[in-house]
C-alpha cells in the first residue's frame, strides 16, 4: 500500500530529511511495538514502522538510481544487493544475541533506540543527504 501510495503521490521535495523522518518514524514505532501492553497498539505500531521503512526503501532506492552513472548501474546495485542481504542477516543474528543478552523487550527498545541515535549523527555528518532535493540529482 505504500508503493502504491508513493507511485500516486511522488516525494519530490526534502528528499533527504523525508528520507531521515521515516528512519526515526521507523525508531520511535519500534520502541512503541516494544512498550505496547495491547495487542492492537502494537499491530498498529507495527503497521505504522511498515510505512515508515517502506518509504525509506523507496527513498533510497530513488537516490541510488538517481545518483549513479548509468554505465555503473549493474555494478552499484549488485554491491548494494549485497550490503542490504548481509547487513539482514547480521542484523538477525545481533537481533538474536541482544535479545538473549538483554531480554526481548529490552533489546527491542534498544534496536529502537540505536535508529534514534543513527538519525541525529547520520544529519549532522552527511548534511549533503540532510539536505537532498532530488530534483539536484537529475
Amino acid at each position: 500500500m505504500t508503493g502504491l501510495l508513493l507511485a500516486r503521490f511522488p516525494i519530490n521535495l526534502h528528499a533527504g530529511r523525508w528520507l531521515l523522518a521515516t528512519v526515526a518514524g521507523f525508531g520511535i514505532c519500534i520502541i512503541g511495538f516494544a512498550l505496547a501492553m495491547n495487542f492492537w497498539v502494537g499491530a498498529l505500531f507495527l503497521m505504522v514502522s511498515g510505512v515508515c521503512d517502506g518509504v525509506s526503501v523507496v527513498m533510497r532506492t530513488t537516490i541510488l538510481q538517481l545518483a549513479t552513472p548509468d554505465t555503473m548501474h549493474g555494478q552499484v546495485s549488485a554491491i548494494n544487493g549485497i550490503f542490504i542481504g548481509s547487513s539482514n542477516e547480521l542484523g538477525a543474528f545481533e537481533s538474536g544475541v541482544a535479545a538473549r543478552l538483554l531480554g526481548l523487550m529490552p533489546s527491542v527498545i534498544f534496536g529502537g533506540l540505536m535508529t534514534l541515535i543513527v538519525v541525529p549523527a547520520t544529519a549532522k555528518l552527511a548534511p549533503k543527504l540532510r539536505r537532498l532535493e532530488l530534483h539536484q540529482l537529475h
